[in-house]
């Protein structure tokens, strides 16, 4: 399957959703319903269900999970040393950091499913229970630089965390999924991917994006290029190959979370920056994700 085909669907379905929005047809009220609908109720019925009866390389997960850590280390890294280079205020070097290291759970999951299904669905979500607590946690610690006593609390809150940790613990405890829930579920989670994606395009804010600055650029060089560049290096060098080998890789190739900007704006920080900064690397990422695939031979 030739990269243009593995990601023509997903990014028609950004552009769907960017279209959607700005007719207006569906009113403001619509979209943060959405958006509620596929993180707290769709993703979680994919995570778990394919978790729950995925059967994962336990002897590769440690290479696995280290490569993912190490190339979000590497990119925090780089991230910082933005401050300096581009003399950015506090609470605006606060709000782009975590544009260097946080991802796009949409756009991934639809990725691998494409290329390896329920198999590159159970690997993407096993890296995403290990590298969102730690993503997020630094993000806030960036943000506030002080303690957050309801951190640890949001963490053992959010639902794709939950439904990974589940499944992995229903999978691990070997129960059999009912035939009624996995059809269940299998019904809730077809529609998780395809809406995401154009929740995706719905927050898209495109305004500012001509204007972007340096510090914009390299942000999103970071995030897109220097990231995935470690994991591909630190791939190689810990032996992993097959799903874990390309997984690793596109995880961190992937954009910025679309949450980064509501955690900036609630936090006090420079949500416009932040917006423009997504926009971005959604614009650069119809480039560099299909370069990536290439590389690691999709």
């Amino acid at each position: 399957m030739s990269t243009v085909a593995i990601l023509l669907p997903d990014f028609a379905l950004i552009a769907l959703g960017w279209v959607l929005y700005r007719a207006g047809r569906f009113g403001q009220e619509f979209w943060p319903g959405l958006e509620k609908l596929v993180y707290f109720v769709l993703f979680p019925a994919l995570l778990f269900k394919v978790t729950a009866h995925a059967k994962i390389d336990l002897a590769a997960a440690p290479g696995f999970i280290a490569t993912g850590v190490a190339a979000a280390l590497a990119a925090m890294a780089l991230g910082m040393a933005a401050q300096r280079l581009f003399r950015l205020s506090a609470p605006a070097f606060a709000s782009a950091f975590q544009c260097a290291f946080r991802f796009n759970s949409y756009i991934g999951l639809a990725i691998v499913d494409r290329v390896y299904g329920e198999a590159g669905i159970a690997a993407f979500a096993l890296m995403q229970a290990v590298m969102a607590p730690l993503v997020n946690a630094v993000a806030v610690w960036a943000l506030a630089r002080h303690g957050n006593f309801g951190l640890i609390r949001e963490l053992m809150r959010n639902p794709l965390i939950i439904a990974t940790v589940a499944g992995l613990t229903w999978n691990v405890a070997g129960f059999p999924l009912p035939e009624v829930a996995g059809h269940t579920l299998g019904l809730i989670a077809q529609a998780a991917l395809p809406l995401g994606l154009i929740a995706v395009g719905a927050g898209l804010r495109l305004a500012g994006v001509r204007s972007a600055g340096s510090a914009i650029g390299y942000f999103t060089a970071v995030k897109l290029a220097l990231q995935p560049a470690a994991a591909l290096l630190l791939a190689h060098a810990l032996g992993l190959s097959g799903v874990f080998f390309s997984v690793a890789v596109i995880f961190a190739a992937l954009p910025a979370s679309p949450s980064s900007y509501i955690l900036a704006t609630r936090m006090g920080g420079d949500g416009e920056l932040v917006a423009r900064i997504l926009a971005a690397q959604i614009l650069a990422a119809a480039v560099t994700l299909p370069l990536w695939l290439h590389v690691i031979g999709l």
